[in-house]
């Protein structure tokens, strides 16, 4: 049975480095990275630990690490920060104190680096996992979703889940290479599920000590982060812009229906005329040259970005 082929223009947009993912000054180490889309995942998890992974690792992360590292928005100044610690191939899995602390994002943006440097239409996509915790709980997530050109569809990847270990402490049983789209809704599913009633939108959203933050508005911001994403301008996960952007705006029919259009183009299916235009067009939408980032450690602050290539 003959598979999907992927059109040229989308491969060809999607196997382009982003401002975001270029890795600027330190190309040619990627001379030396795999081919494989699992051996990609694979060093990319070697080179990064997670914020929250202290404890599982046996590593007390230094303050000035867990506060800084994930401010990096751009895959040269990830690639600066790792190789300043540990020189060694990017293929090489570092000791903990030689890597990258990040976030899923990271990940993600190194992965999507990596397989785009390996020829592979890649995208970040935004959305919420269930598959950290245990209550049913949608927390908010990115992971990498690629061309897989034998088996003719997107799949979405997980790097953060390449170690066995990280595996088994979440109970992983599925293929981190192939997430179920049942267990990783892209933003636009989980938004076009909550508004049909079918997904309780206190159900998705961030765990934070001082308690969750969810509802239609972080939806809303995740569906923005999302389109941005599949127009290649690769966010960091607390950057706000455009509409919603203020914490204190009612939400109302309007601005549901500019959510509802931007959902109908980041679903699992993506219609990439669509999508473009929409996010061109879209004062509302679009990332602008400067925006409001709500570091959760450094606090907020306004961000000029680099111009988009």
């Amino acid at each position: 049975m003959p598979t999907a082929r992927l059109a040229p223009d989308v491969a060809a947009y999607y196997t382009a480095q982003s401002t975001a993912s270029d890795p600027g000054a330190f190309a040619s180490r990627y001379d030396e990275l795999p081919r494989d889309s699992a051996q990609l995942a694979a060093a990319v998890r070697g080179l990064m630990i997670h914020r929250l992974e202290g404890e599982l690792f046996r590593y007390h992360i230094p303050e000035e690490r867990l506060h800084h590292d994930a401010e990096s928005r751009y895959a040269d100044e990830i690639l600066r920060i790792l190789l300043a610690r540990n020189d060694a191939p990017l293929t090489r899995r570092r000791w903990v104190a030689d890597r990258f602390v990040g976030i899923c994002r990271d990940f993600s943006l190194l992965f999507c680096s990596f397989l785009r440097h390996a020829g592979i239409p890649a995208r970040l996509r935004v959305g919420f996992a269930d598959y950290f915790g245990s209550d049913g709980f949608h927390g908010d997530h990115v992971v990498t979703e690629y061309w897989d050109e034998g088996r003719g569809r997107w799949l979405l990847g997980d790097a953060e889940l390449a170690d066995p270990a990280v595996r088994d402490v979440y109970g992983i049983a599925f293929d981190p290479l192939d997430v179920p789209r049942d267990r990783f809704l892209v933003a636009g599913e989980a938004w076009r599920r909550i508004r049909a009633g079918e997904l309780d939108a206190k159900r998705c959203g961030l765990q934070l000590p001082g308690g969750p933050m969810v509802g239609e508005w972080f939806v809303a911001g995740n569906v923005r982060l999302d389109l941005a994403a599949l127009n290649r301008a690769e966010m960091l996960q607390w950057d706000v812009w455009g509409l919603g952007a203020g914490s204190d705006e009612e939400m109302t029919g309007a601005i549901r229906a500019v959510y509802d259009e931007a959902a109908a183009v980041a679903g699992d299916e993506v219609p990439f005329e669509e999508a473009r235009l929409l996010f061109e067009r879209s004062d509302a939408l679009r990332v602008p040259p400067t925006v409001r980032s709500l570091a959760p450690f450094l606090g907020p602050r306004e961000v000029t970005l680099r111009p988009a290539r």
